[in-house]
């Protein structure tokens, strides 16, 4: 049976007000009149039906729409409502953070992933799962339910996506899942996931640096110096939230790991 180490940690959160001060304009205005011929009833029909039809063609070319097709939340499931795409990308949330792909590393790795291989390339998908803090507790350090929802995700993408490639990851107690959602996996299924990246791993001390029965070359755990639960504790320490920065590293080797597999 696996067993972890619990310490309480304090979580604090600094918030920012901002100011708007009116604009007010103190010259003073001049009143003046014009006057126009007035326009037929038929002009008017027609000059509304001009203007409709500009503003529809701004709005289906508008900026806006294409940076939101780009975009990449902290809930993402694109694989479930969307079906295949050549990449296929699941990742599992740290502990009480928001969404089902977190703020941390999950929604920005998903941002990064489409903007390295583009937007239509890759389906992003978050676990759904409960993160609390007590099911770091449990044997193997994960949420029974996040296990099982991440491995049936991959089951059934490998299935149903038979020329996809599917990466993996997870931040704290989400690596943990990913490790237990993919240590038993048939090894058909696992033949189909590329690359796998961990953040601050709370299974790396237990599992000696690897998940269990998964190749190591297309494993990266990526921890802090000083990230006490890379060492097989629970002591929540600064180093533990820090890992943002590492998404460009990440998604470097995930997108190596993708060449690797279509030379295969």
């Amino acid at each position: 049976m696996r067993s972890a180490q619990f310490e309480a940690a304090s979580f604090f959160f600094f918030g920012q007000s901002h100011q708007l001060a009116p604009f007010v304009h103190h010259t003073p205005f001049h009143s003046f009149s014009l006057s126009f011929p007035r326009a037929s009833s038929d002009f008017i029909m027609k000059s509304h039906s001009l203007v409709i039809t500009l503003l529809a063609g701004l709005v289906s070319s508008s900026p806006l729409e294409s940076r939101q097709s780009r975009y990449v939340g902290v809930s993402a499931t694109e694989y479930t409502q969307d079906g295949c795409k050549p990449v296929i990308f699941f990742f599992a949330r740290g502990s009480t953070e928001v969404g089902n792909l977190g703020s941390v590393v999950g929604q920005p790795a998903g941002r990064a992933l489409k903007e390295a291989l583009g937007e239509d390339q890759v389906a992003v998908e978050g676990i759904d799962y409960a993160a609390a803090i007590r099911t770091n507790l449990l044997p193997g350090g994960a949420d029974p339910a996040g296990v099982t929802a991440m491995r049936d995700l991959l089951v059934d993408a490998a299935s149903k996506c038979p020329t996809s490639a599917l990466l993996a990851g997870g931040y704290s107690q989400g690596a943990a899942v990913t490790h237990r959602a993919i240590e038993d996996l048939d090894p058909s299924v696992m033949d189909k996931i590329a690359g796998v990246v961990t953040f601050g791993d709370t299974q790396n001390t237990q599992d000696q640096g690897r998940i269990p029965n998964f190749p190591a070359e297309k494993l990266m755990i990526i921890c802090n110096p000083g990230d006490a639960v890379c060492t097989g504790t629970l002591a929540i320490l600064a180093p533990h939230f820090d890992y943002t920065k590492h998404v460009p590293e990440a998604v470097s080797f995930l997108t190596s790991k993708l060449t690797t597999a279509a030379g295969e």
